[in-house]
């Protein structure tokens, strides 16, 4: 699933439910425990999506919604294949899986806001000083004098990030 695509048409300043946004600029997520005036601490993340994403798994695996029309990213939980124990999970294992998945969006999403850009940086210079020949993820530059050709290769295959908050703590 593409997630730049979501920021990059206008939607950047969309107000996701169960995220707020820092004043430095981080982005976090909580819910509320169902039956509890407990809040349930989702995390951190870098961009809205991720947090959006925490809240949609959280309200998910605490409150079993009967339609996932309410939901901020409906089509992720099919997309990451979340399923629902017999049983209801434990706070903490909510919050584990919560995080787990937005930090596999937040690293997505960085990764691939990288990539676009040290794409396009590299083919708009290379593309004013020599002649470039771009191929699908392959970059040729020709014209660098003797026999300095380069070249780089950009992957677009998107592997999944297996993190666990525990390796936070």
């Amino acid at each position: 699933m593409n997630w730049s695509n979501s920021t990059s048409d206008g939607n950047s300043n969309k107000k996701f439910k169960g995220v707020r946004q820092r004043k430095w600029g981080k982005y976090v997520s909580e819910i509320r425990v169902p039956g509890t005036q407990e809040r349930l601490w989702l995390g951190t993340y870098a961009t809205p999506e991720a947090a959006a994403v925490a809240h949609d798994v959280a309200v998910y695996c605490l409150k079993r919604p009967s339609t996932l029309d309410k939901l901020n990213f409906p089509q992720i939980l099919s997309s990451y294949c979340i399923q629902q124990r017999d049983g209801l999970m434990s706070p903490r294992s909510v919050q584990k899986v919560a995080s787990d998945v937005a930090m596999d969006v937040d690293a997505r999403n960085i990764a691939n806001q990288t990539t676009t850009t040290a794409r396009a940086t590299t083919l708009d210079q290379s593309h004013h000083e020599h002649n470039v020949v771009a191929d699908d993820d392959v970059c040729w530059w020709e014209g660098l004098g003797g026999d300095d050709q380069g070249m780089t290769q950009v992957s677009n295959q998107q592997e999944g990030l297996s993190i666990s908050i525990e390796d936070y703590l």
